[in-house]
């Protein structure tokens, strides 16, 4: 190729800080210049829309260099009242409502400075539409200013919330379409009106609705469980709470099931008395999220019926964790946690019940120790969140749990992450692992961390052995949050003072503390409540911590190790709880809701 011309500023600032390279620096020139001199793009627009450019990284040179001041939006008041202000300046507009989302800008607020100029963001401030976009605004002056296509995304989408097409056209569905249910025969399902039930395009709007509001409500599960008399209910869980999302009437709830697996891999729609497993993916507000399903039969009033119940994990890779910080480790937990992960090998447990938040954990963990000098491999069943650096083992029809923990002995292995210790022959191995060169990660299920210990004992681990494999067990449960749009101040005059002193503050701490309280909101659907944080108590294994294993007899004494573990500084889960309330993020009510006794 010949020579281009890179005098453009743009093009010479990003060639210079390494954002592209001159070769597609080359062809988006050349390419633009082919363009009708009408409709010809800016060079920052060919970068990103024709090779892949980070948007934010090419356009924050363009604000750069054109004199556009940035907006970081996590600055900014986004309240109720400001979404209903830039609602309603954009619908003011005659019909530009789209053209404005299209063009990525919205008016934010007018300047304090200068009460009649309109400050408007944009995703890319130079976008010739704006001009005419602004003008439908009917405000006397104006300004531009740049802010990330990111926040400018999440914001379009709080003023106004993408439309789901499907549970659109499933209200606009009639009852004759659903068709009336008849009773059946006695001695088993009607399969001819099930099939004919089945094929009725409502079922599919309702199970892709289904799919992807529970995406944009942040669900963590939904859950599908049929119901005597025609009737399915669908819940979601957010927040660790099930709340019922809506209830399909007139239809069989078998065809409602049918439907699910027809959209799933893995599912046999004919197969109603066995448990399946099976996967769904989706492209949900251009990003893509699969869906864990578990389909379990279950006991009908009738017996015409054969009823399944369908749970739904949603994995949304938006929400892996990889910046450990943000776990929110507190207290001597987080020194311990990282002391132990940055040691070359032991075992490192995360225990606590099922949905609280160990996966997460574990995932933010291992992305502190992968790099391209260690060979990391997982086993888990099933494989949730893709980890980049990480040879993630898929477990099958001919390779099961056992034999892929087996396996990875022979696999040159530096870290290891097996999902779950299920038995003695896993614990056997993960033990191994730890004594043999190896970080190893992994999970249990008991209720506190000194009780992991005596777990692991009685599955039969030699307690010379576990001394010297563990590096740490942290019990995890996750407690939810006090909504920042509506909690408050309590009252100092009505805190039952003996109440909190029982629960474990401190006389000095009650009177330092500011409390807050749940009120409830349009935010947090009135509960008070908007996400969750997670709380940890972590048992590193201190020399004194070893000698009381090595010296166990027939059992463990747990109240031994809990007894040490806090002698030497370590925090239990209602202690971490304590400090959640104390930060008021949190109240007392939930943390003693989701602890037990010390």
């Amino acid at each position: 190729m010949a020579e281009v011309d890179i005098s453009d500023k743009l093009g010479y600032t990003l060639l210079k800080k390494g954002i592209i390279d001159y070769e597609t620096l080359e062809l988006a020139i050349r390419k633009k210049e082919t363009e009708d001199s009408n409709s010809r793009r800016t060079l920052a627009q060919a970068l990103v829309a024709d090779f892949n450019v980070e948007h934010d990284q090419v356009f924050k040179e363009v604000a750069n260099l054109y004199g556009f001041r940035e907006i970081y939006l996590a600055d900014e008041v986004i309240n109720k009242e400001r979404v209903d202000f830039i609602k309603k300046i954009v619908e003011s507009g005659d019909n530009v409502r789209d053209e404005i989302i299209a063009a990525r800008m919205l008016p934010l607020k007018f300047d304090e400075a200068r009460p009649d100029k309109l400050i408007i963001v944009a995703a890319d401030p130079t976008n010739k539409e704006i001009p005419r976009l602004a003008r439908s605004f009917a405000a006397k002056r104006y300004e531009v200013a740049y802010v990330r296509l990111k926040d400018l995304q999440g914001l379009i989408d709080k003023v106004f919330p993408p439309e789901n097409e499907f549970l659109k056209v499933l209200s606009n569905s009639t009852k004759d379409e659903l068709g009336e249910i008849t009773t059946g025969e006695e001695e088993g399902l009607d399969e001819q009106q099930l099939e004919a039930e089945i094929n009725k395009s409502v079922l599919i709007n309702l199970v892709e609705g289904m799919l992807v509001e529970a995406v944009r409500r942040g669900a963590s599960d939904i859950h599908v469980v049929p119901r005597d008399g025609s009737h399915t209910d669908i819940h979601f869980r957010v927040d660790g709470d099930l709340t019922l999302w809506h209830t399909q009437e007139g239809v069989l709830p078998e065809a409602v099931v049918a439907v699910i697996k027809d959209r799933s891999k893995g599912a046999d729609r004919f197969e109603r008395e066995a448990a399946q497993d099976a996967f769904i993916q989706r492209k949900v507000d251009d990003h893509w999220i699969r869906f864990r399903v578990s389909i379990l039969p279950m006991v009908a009033s009738e017996l015409r019926h054969k009823f399944e119940t369908v749970v739904i994990r949603v994995l949304d890779d938006r929400k892996v964790i990889t910046d450990i910080e943000r776990l929110g480790l507190t207290g001597p937990a987080h020194e311990n946690f990282y002391k132990a992960i940055k040691k070359p090998q032991g075992m490192i447990i995360l225990t606590g019940p099922t949905g609280s938040g160990k996966s997460t954990t574990l995932v933010a963990a291992l992305y502190q120790v992968i790099d391209s000098t260690v060979n990391v491999l997982t086993v888990e069943d099933p494989v949730e969140y893709m980890i980049k650096g990480a040879r993630q083992l898929r477990i099958g029809p001919k390779m099961d749990h056992e034999q892929a923990i087996r396996s990875i002995l022979r696999h040159d292995p530096d870290i290891v992450l097996v999902g779950e210790i299920r038995d003695r022959e896993t614990a056997d191995v993960a033990i191994k692992l730890a004594n043999t060169g190896h970080l190893t990660f992994t999970t249990l299920h008991t209720n506190d961390a000194p009780s992991a210990v005596a777990r692991l004992y009685k599955m039969g681990i030699e307690p010379f052995l576990l001394a010297s494999a563990v590096n740490i067990i942290v019990a995890q449960r996750l407690v939810r949050t006090l909504c920042e749009s509506c909690k408050k101040p309590m009252d100092k005059g009505e805190i039952d003072h003996d109440a909190y002193i029982r629960f474990g503050f401190s006389e000095q701490e009650l009177k330092e503390t500011k409390l807050n309280e749940a009120v409830g909101c349009e935010k947090c659907g009135g509960t008070g409540y908007k996400g969750r944080a997670a709380i940890h108590e972590a048992l590193y294994f201190t020399r004194e911590i070893k000698r009381i294993i090595l010296t166990a007899g027939e059992d463990i004494n747990e109240d031994r190790i809990r007894e040490q573990a806090t002698k030497d500084g370590m925090w239990t889960l209602r202690r971490a709880g304590i400090q959640r309330v104390i930060e008021g993020i949190s109240t007392l009510e939930e943390v003693a809701a989701t602890t037990t006794e010390d």
